[in-house]
């Protein structure tokens, strides 16, 4: 038999769906089987029985050549009916896998490569891995219509074997048999690197042929195991008042019993644990990811306030225990007291996150890595007070896995200066679970999640609206997935928590909530970009309680207004010396808007001509930097990656 690699014309030509690799796979295997070879596969029975063959032909029925020889890879069975003995797949690590890490995953003894040849990385590692692909109502739920693993239980990540370059031209050879001293059976074999993070659960590596859209088990690796599945990680910040004096600490772990923050000269405080499980997620008569193949046991969530704090003043902690382990020390910096003189922060919405290595997931969100790196530059530079992220948080929506790895990508900002949200659709909206939205976006998360891992100084749960102040700012934030009509609770305290802030105290109010009262992106034409019902009944109150700046996200792009109302500029900005748009509030006119939802989310294009409202339309990667004094509020701007200023004005008052 010669070598397995592919003639140059069938590694030009994509796979179909019916996979014809699978052919040329048996046909190898057949002859490795007639050359005397046993066979080491686990799979059953070759033959279909009538029932089997009526369900996948109906569920294949607009494709040709329907019959059970070309449906082999469609059996109701984990395991492709592909006897090699050859095949392997094992992981190149330490016994133990550690918190973080680039595993190697080696897959050898392959006779005949296919572009359709796949790697997921499944946990729990007793996940159902076998094909169901009847689950992709279930996935477009969330929004992301791509296509993905029809798998009965979702895989972390994944990757085709061809991300291996060596791989489909068969250059890594190993000779498997050989007959009169020439070899006879030649196989082949891919290398790839998976980014791993302590998820608590065992992880098993499988090698699956036919593609994402049939996907059918070649080979499992055995499984690996975390070093310390209960270690204390992902340690993120948030400010519970307004003082600067207290702030709190949440941590995920995998051990439930208490453990303790401990921080500043021998203080100590314990943690409280929570968690949330399958049961608690929203589902309907088409079952969520969340309370399906999306589940991942989120381990338990530990919450401790540090008190006695000063404002404006680094201090250090750790948080764990002697059972379970402790984090490393870290330097924190309490945000300015409310009142004070000045702050610097940041402010961004729809980040979610990107692997760091070529995997693919489920709704990767291209531009978060270079935005959290950029922030984080600004962190370690002391230039950031706190950081405000306003709603589509980490967009799991419902694969549960994915909010340890936001977990992860923010840790080095979050960790360190007050990290402070406000939810999203992707946190919060399911059928019929009292969101203002009908719209599934939360994948059955209904903000469950969201509440557990960024507890914010809310009166309630499930009423995420909030204030806080921090130099001379007051923030207003509110959640755009509750009832905001007229005198519902959310619209009354809007209203009274606005009109009772000092202004001789706190000059600035910013107004803060996910989706946008302005956008030139018009969205769909059943879920427009922006609620007319929403803005007729809130934007009142902005005007009457002399907001000066309202920050929005929701549409993937950077778009500043004039000092708007009801959609007519009350007041352009000058340029000031320097040529800077400035805003004179010292006669207020109306607040001015930014859309600010660019943060990794895939963008949305700007429009080249817009209504007169709408001063700068960017359409790049980065986030919003801000100074503000008791007289003047800076605003820039920046691209993530060139870190450029894209735009910046100022508001000013006497």
């Amino acid at each position: 038999m010669r070598s397995c690699q592919l003639p140059s014309t069938m590694l030009s030509s994509p796979p179909s769906l019916m996979e014809s690799s699978h052919f040329l796979r048996l046909f190898l295997a057949f002859s490795i089987i007639f050359l005397g070879f046993s066979s080491s596969s686990s799979s059953s029975s070759s033959h279909l029985s009538s029932r089997e063959l009526g369900d996948i032909t109906f569920e294949y029925r607009n494709y040709t050549a329907i019959h059970e020889f070309r449906l082999l890879n469609r059996k109701r069975s984990i395991f492709c009916p592909d006897p090699n003995p050859y095949l392997q797949i094992n992981i190149s690590s330490n016994p133990l896998l550690s918190d973080d890490e680039f595993v190697t995953v080696n897959v050898s003894g392959v006779l005949l490569p296919a572009e359709s040849d796949w790697v997921a990385m499944i946990s729990p590692s007793h996940a159902n891995i076998s094909a169901c692909p009847f689950n992709a109502i279930q996935y477009e739920q969330t929004g992301d219509l791509s296509k993905l693993p029809l798998l009965c239980h979702y895989p972390v990540k994944a990757q085709y074997a061809s991300k291996d370059p060596d791989y489909l031209g068969c250059k890594k050879k190993t000779c498997q048999k050989y007959v009169d001293g020439k070899c006879r059976v030649s196989t082949c074999a891919a290398t790839l690197s998976f980014h791993v993070i302590n998820i608590r659960t065992d992880i098993k590596f499988i090698f699956y042929g036919g593609g994402f859209e049939t996907p059918c088990v070649l080979k499992i690796s055995d499984s690996a195991t975390f070093a310390n599945p209960q270690k204390p990680l992902y340690g993120h910040l948030s400010s519970t008042d307004s003082t600067g004096t207290s702030m709190r600490v949440t941590w995920v772990s995998g051990d439930k019993q208490p453990q303790k923050v401990q921080y500043g000269d021998g203080q100590s405080q314990t943690s409280q644990v929570t968690t949330f499980t399958q049961d608690n997620m929203c589902s309907s008569a088409v079952k969520s990811p969340a309370s399906d193949f999306g589940w991942h046991d989120p381990g338990y969530i530990h919450s401790a306030v540090m008190t006695g704090l000063k404002p404006s003043t680094q201090f250090s902690y750790r948080y764990g225990s002697d059972s379970a382990g402790w984090s490393d020390k870290i330097t924190f910096r309490t945000p300015p007291a409310g009142g004070s003189d000045e702050v610097k922060f940041v402010a961004f919405g729809d980040m979610g996150k990107a692997p760091r290595d070529p995997s693919v997931e489920h709704y990767i969100q291209p531009g978060s890595i270079s935005v959290i790196e950029a922030i984080a530059n600004e962190v370690s530079g002391g230039n950031i007070d706190s950081i405000f992220h306003i709603g589509d948080i980490s967009y799991a929506t419902g694969f549960l896995v994915e909010w340890d790895y936001f977990l992860h990508l923010i840790n080095p900002v979050a960790s360190t200066v007050s990290y402070m949200t406000a939810i999203g659709n992707h946190e919060r909206d399911y059928v019929s679970s009292g969101s203002v939205y009908i719209t599934p976006d939360s994948g059955g998360e209904c903000g469950v999640p969201y509440e557990t891992y960024f507890p914010m100084p809310t009166a309630a749960k499930d009423k995420p609206w909030y204030s806080i102040e921090q130099g001379s700012i007051h923030f207003t934030v509110i959640s755009t997935e509750h009832d905001w009509t007229k005198n519902s609770e959310q619209y009354n305290w809007m209203n009274k928590d606005m009109a009772a802030v000092d202004r001789s105290k706190t000059p600035w109010l910013v107004f803060t909530g996910h989706r946008p009262m302005y956008s030139s992106n018009g969205g769909s034409v059943i879920i427009p970009s922006v609620d007319k019902k929403f803005v007729q009944a809130v934007e009142p109150l902005l005007l009457a309680n002399k907001v000066d700046l309202a920050l929005f996200g929701h549409v993937h792009n950077y778009e500043r207004t004039c000092a708007v109302y009801r959609s007519d500029c009350k007041a352009m900005p000058k340029k000031d010396k320097n040529g800077i748009d400035t805003y004179d509030n010292s006669n207020y006119s109306a607040p001015v808007h930014a859309v600010i939802g660019m943060a990794g989310f895939t963008l949305d294009e700007s429009p080249s001509n817009a209504d007169r409202w709408s001063l700068v339309r960017v359409s790049e990667f980065g986030y919003v930097r801000v100074h503000a004094t008791k007289k003047e509020l800076n605003f820039e701007f920046v691209n993530s990656s060139t870190k450029k200023v894209e735009d910046s004005f100022r508001i000013i008052k006497a």
